[in-house]
């Protein structure tokens, strides 16, 4: 276990190091949850519109997904595991490069890698094959605003690693249950 948290610790530092004031300025917009509000929005709306009735179990489904991903991140593994974040951990807090602010006092597992891989990973399972481009946008989204959070010198890569498993498992328990609905009322797609 030491030495896997070595090596996270190795790996946080080397990808933390990388900075200009460019993408000092680029991971703050991209880690900033508000920022994202008109995308969830158009996302919404255009499933509203595209899919009608069969949207209504598919949004509850995404929500219920990114809202068990951050409360089983924050509410039951951060004060469960209790690992401090780069920022807070006296051994590496002086060498961290932070760009704006440290959060929380605990890292393990990260929110915005378990929403945003709950979110990525449930459309990728129910959406059709022709939403490709859209698929791979949204994991693409996922990576980056994971990244973010070592850019900015708040989450070790293990933090990310265990938020975005976390997510995409329970996209991928709230994908059967769609399927599951989808196939027992048919109506809903009609």
């Amino acid at each position: 276990m030491e030495e896997l948290e070595q090596l996270d610790q190795e790996a946080f530092l080397y990808l933390n190091d990388m900075h200009s004031p460019f993408w000092d300025s680029v991971m703050v917009f991209v880690s900033n949850k508000y920022v994202w509000i008109p995308f969830y929005l158009a996302l919404i709306g255009y499933l509203v519109w595209r899919y009608r009735r069969q949207s209504i179990p598919m949004l509850l489904l995404a929500i219920v997904a990114v809202g068990l991903a951050d409360f089983i991140a924050s509410g039951i593994f951060k004060p469960y595991f209790a690992r401090l974040r780069p920022c807070h951990d006296p051994e590496l807090s002086e060498v961290v490069n932070l760009v704006k602010g440290c959060g929380g006092r605990f890292g393990f597992m990260s929110s915005h890698a378990s929403t945003g891989f709950a979110l990525a990973v449930f459309f990728n399972l129910i959406l059709p094959d022709r939403y490709l481009i859209f698929k791979i946008v949204l994991v693409a989204w996922a990576v980056v605003v994971s990244y973010s959070r070592i850019y900015l010198g708040v989450h070790y890569p293990g933090d990310i690693l265990g938020g975005a498993l976390l997510g995409a498992s329970l996209a991928y328990g709230c994908s059967l249950l769609y399927t599951f609905l989808l196939n027992k009322y048919p109506s809903l797609v009609r």
